[in-house]
């Protein structure tokens, strides 16, 4: 289910002996996989004697990221057109380009290669690359290419793929029915040097007090529709301005959510601005949530995904409840 093709390979390793300089950029709003897969891209670069520029629209709000955060810019170092000519794009995470974000740079023109795991994505018009939406993570799929292109990970590169895979897999609670693949994978990170108790300490340690504080609000706003089976709650300017961007603690609060006898989906919205809404849908097993995030713009995951949309939250939560009353 999780070897990659032959061809595939082929084709990453043409893509990176094809140009002379690389950018690695994932999508705004970095998550642990997002970030951790640029990191082993650019260590892939690394092993050819490739340079490259990490680039990140940000923020780097989530406090799993923020430690790397000094490693990549918003800003795409100056090229003349001959040196354009000659460098190439690895997008990670995601598989448009319009999802990277306000990045200060042009990416028009650049040779691209997408590597990514969500379901809801595709590889569209000139770009190259590999997509699969049974990979846990796109951290994944990196340790794939690095094993089969260079060998053993280097331990540092090994906890830092052993990190991005535990962010996006919840540590292992999202995974399907067949992961035995994934084990076999992430065990071999750890016999390459990481620890689960390091990696889970880092993940849920060290959240800021303000987060148990808002997590407190938004479990007091939760409202059940659909006989109980859907669980939504909301995030208003006046919660973001009194408890501050990094007052967010959204895993815990997808976790104790669907731990309700009954509830089978979560929402999650966020009043951003006057005019626009982030959210997040979680499920359990068989509802897929990526369905309702295409609606309004997103995507993502059968159980896991997001979105964001011009509108208020007392206008959408009516219209995303319409949508999960068709499919639950």
């Amino acid at each position: 289910m999780f070897k990659l093709p032959q061809e595939t390979i082929e084709e990453f390793k043409s893509f990176i002996e094809k140009h002379n300089f690389f950018f690695i950029a994932g999508h705004k709003e970095p998550d642990g996989d997002c970030i951790t897969s640029c990191l082993g891209i650019a260590a892939i670069l690394d092993h050819f004697g490739k340079p490259y520029q990490l680039l990140s629209a940000g923020p780097f709000k989530r406090n799993e990221v923020m430690r790397w955060q000094e490693k990549f810019s918003d800003t795409m170092e100056f090229q003349d057109e001959n040196e354009r000519k000659s460098s190439g794009l690895f997008i990670a995470d995601c598989s448009e380009i319009i999802r990277l974000g306000d990045i200060d740079g042009d990416f028009k023109g650049l040779d691209a290669f997408v590597i990514d795991h969500h379901k809801t994505s595709e590889i569209a018009g000139e770009l190259k690359g590999y997509v699969n939406s049974d990979a846990p993570a796109c951290a994944f799929l990196i340790q794939l290419f690095y094993e089969k292109l260079i060998g053993t990970l280097p331990s540092d590169l090994a906890k830092i793929l052993f990190f991005g895979i535990c962010t996006d897999t919840g540590f292992f609670r999202f995974l399907t029915d067949n992961s035995s693949e994934v084990f076999a994978a992430v065990s071999r990170l750890v016999s390459d040097g990481a620890d689960p108790r390091t990696t889970y300490r880092e993940i849920n340690s060290g959240k800021a007090y303000s987060t148990r504080k808002l997590l407190g609000i938004l479990l007091n706003k939760v409202e059940r529709y659909l006989d109980g089976r859907l669980a939504v709650t909301y995030e208003s300017l006046e919660d973001t301005k009194k408890w501050g961007l990094e007052g967010r603690d959204s895993d815990s609060l997808y976790q104790l959510m669907l731990s309700t006898k009954g509830v089978e989906a979560v929402v999650f919205l966020r009043q951003d601005t006057e005019t626009t809404c982030t959210g997040g849908f979680r499920s359990q097993d068989k509802i897929d949530v990526s369905l309702v995030a295409a609606k309004f713009g997103g995507g993502g995951h059968k159980n896991a995904s997001g979105m964001s949309c011009n509108g208020r939250v007392e206008t959408l939560i009516p219209q995303i409840v319409k949508e999960f009353a068709r499919i639950m």
